[in-house]
């Protein structure tokens, strides 16, 4: 019996480092499917998003089962597809689409990505009033996840202020009146806060630095990061020195890649397996 073929793939800039690919095609290994996931780099192509359409054609053109989208393509993407999972139309990014019968089926696995790994990574962590970094896609799909995880009220920063009170207002047509706000006052609201996220690229390998000032942060706040080349980001590395409790990117990347591959495959995914195999990788960059 021939192996079933899965040809899935990244779109995103700046994305050599990713170890998606790895992660999918060591489970696929492991379902004995012939399963091959490539980088579709806009910065190595010389793209910008405005060459989505096109890529997603020639997806389909080339019989792709399914992509992965990431930074800066989650939201850009929507007007693009068929259809939408429920998770991602109340969240309004997409981070996975599986190609289908003709059509492009947009899927959010970075919620539940992010979820499943602040339960296992922050759990009994405080959450009266959490500060976010961030209002894109990643952060939309961070943002629900918070709430849906009990964080009573959440204040969101962005350097697009539209983007940050747009986000809220979602937030609160979801999740109930004053859960979510577009904040003003970074340092009064860090020193009101119980825990901080970011979901900007700051920190990343191509991105160095801090998304807040050093100064903002004190050894009663927990921080997460949704960054994870490096694994410890100079806000980690800050925070740790701190006594902080903290949660790396390394959890978002793996659950979200667990349903992605469930998506792509129709197999249920080994977490455990994926969890251990992205530990096994040389993270310490």
């Amino acid at each position: 019996m021939p192996q079933r073929r899965i040809l899935a793939g990244l779109i995103g800039a700046g994305i050599q480092a990713s170890r998606t690919p790895a992660l999918h095609e060591q489970e696929g290994d492991a379902h004995g499917l012939r399963y091959l996931y490539r980088l579709i780099d806009l910065d190595q192509l010389h793209l910008d998003s405005s060459a989505l359409p096109d890529l997603l054609k020639a997806a389909e053109q080339m019989s792709f089962t399914g992509l992965n989208i990431t930074y800066p393509c989650k939201q850009v993407i929507l007007p693009l597809l068929d259809e939408l999972s429920p998770e991602a139309r109340g969240i309004g990014a997409v981070n996975t689409v599986v190609l289908h019968d003709g059509k492009r089926i947009g899927h959010n696995t970075d919620c539940l990505g992010f979820a499943e790994g602040f339960r296992r990574g922050l759990s009994g962590a405080a959450r009266k009033q959490v500060v976010q970094m961030g209002a894109g896609g990643a952060g939309a799909a961070v943002a629900h996840a918070l709430l849906s995880e009990g964080v009573e009220r959440l204040s969101i920063f962005d350097v697009d202020e539209g983007r940050a009170r747009s986000l809220a207002d979602n937030l609160n047509q979801h999740f109930g009146a004053g859960r979510a706000q577009s904040g003003s006052d970074l340092h009064h609201a860090m020193a009101e806060a119980d825990g901080l996220v970011n979901t900007t690229p700051m920190g990343m390998a191509k991105l160095p630095g801090m998304p807040v000032p050093l100064a903002t942060l004190r050894p009663e706040l927990w921080v997460a990061e949704i960054v994870y080349f490096p694994l410890e980001t100079e806000l980690l590395r800050n925070a740790r020195a701190l006594g902080c409790r903290t949660l790396d990117g390394g959890n978002m990347a793996v659950f979200q890649a667990v349903k992605a591959f469930e998506l792509f495959s129709g197999e249920v995914a080994d977490a455990g397996r994926m969890l251990a195999h992205f530990q096994s990788m040389n993270t310490s960059v």
